[in-house]
């Protein structure tokens, strides 16, 4: 064998659509948003956020024509521990999504921010100190316990409400329960509630589910209303959600999914899809890997084999934090 040929091996890019690698060229450049549009051909995750934008304008060119594509949003409740809960909130009240999934704590602290902040902290603290002192951390946001104290007494008035409601016709579902912790928003709280996604949702009709609505502080609370009451009363029904949630896929003309993480919310809405043979259009950020089998790390292609996904989907995933591309993302899809 010649070395060199071994080396030198004869190329062939017959088939493959030629677009060159290549960065922004600084120089020529003076906003952020002229360098991301030039993401896709940065190549690595850089590319995946390019092509999401892309998808993403796609979608929103078509139902600014009138076309209907329902958009899907589902989160983790880390994303609303974080600053992204106010990125949501601004799709909410601008209607630019339809359906939303996420979990207990994608619910609950949405409320609480509402009457007080969650607090800048370290990743590198004594957890046993936060303990001595009340204060529980999710990464490097710090939630001191009176904020779950407030919420509670919040959630005692609201219970009852429920309640009467439940009395007068019966057991309300995880969405309606929802649907009415923002009317109480509305009617309680003041001008904090302008960042608040429930609020909006409220507002707009747009319908929040949480097959797990009790994996949560909203649990706890449910817990100690409960046991004190001494009955069993205040049932929440998960059974027609998920009824109403499969329409809203099945029913709708075209839908795109756009996931931040995995977990319940993601599952969630992509199997709403599998009744009618897929969604659309897909975006997924996550920072979850495929190998060990998880739903969470399953990319698009694996829901393809589902039938969750559409073979012909315009999909993409971007392996990264959402908290640092979300923003840049729907920045540059409903401001530029």
């Amino acid at each position: 064998m010649d070395p060199k040929k071994a080396v030198f091996k004869e190329s062939s890019i017959e088939g493959l659509e030629e677009i060159p690698i290549e960065g922004p060229w600084l120089e020529d450049l003076g906003r952020l948003e002229e360098i991301v549009k030039g993401y896709t051909r940065i190549g690595f995750q850089a590319t995946h956020l390019g092509k999401a934008i892309e998808i993403w304008k796609k979608i929103e060119k078509k139902r600014e024509k009138g076309e209907e594509v329902r958009v899907f949003l589902g989160y983790t409740s880390n994303i609303v521990s974080s600053g992204l809960r106010e990125v949501i909130a601004y799709l909410v009240k601008h209607r630019k999504v339809d359906v939303i999934v996420t979990t207990a704590g994608g619910i609950e602290e949405d409320f609480i921010k509402a009457l007080k902040p969650f607090i800048l902290g370290e990743w590198n603290v004594n957890d046993a100190w936060l303990r001595e002192h009340g204060i529980n951390r999710i990464g490097n946001i710090f939630v001191p316990n009176d904020r779950y104290i407030e919420f509670e007494g919040y959630m005692r008035e609201f219970f009852d409400r429920i309640l009467e409601i439940e009395r007068e016709r019966g057991a309300v579902t995880a969405s309606e329960f929802i649907h009415e912790l923002g009317r109480f928003m509305d009617e309680k709280l003041g001008k904090e509630k302008e960042h608040s996604i429930l609020y909006w949702a409220y507002k707009n009709e747009i319908p929040i589910f949480c097959p797990a609505i009790t994996d949560g502080s909203i649990g706890d609370m449910l817990y100690f209303y409960k046991e004190e009451k001494g009955d069993r009363e205040l049932l929440i029904d998960v059974a027609n959600d998920i009824v109403k949630l499969n329409n809203l896929a099945v029913e709708a003309k075209e839908t795109a999914s756009i996931i931040l993480g995995g977990s319940l919310p993601k599952h969630s809405i992509i199997n709403a899809n599998l009744f009618r043979e897929g969604t659309d259009y897909a975006i997924y950020i996550t920072t979850a890997i495929p190998w060990d089998g998880s739903l969470s790390g399953a990319p698009p292609s694996e829901g393809v084999s589902w039938g969750k996904i559409r073979a012909k989907a315009d999909y993409v995933e971007i392996w990264a934090d959402a908290t640092l591309v979300f923003p840049i993302l729907v920045h540059m899809v409903m401001k530029t």
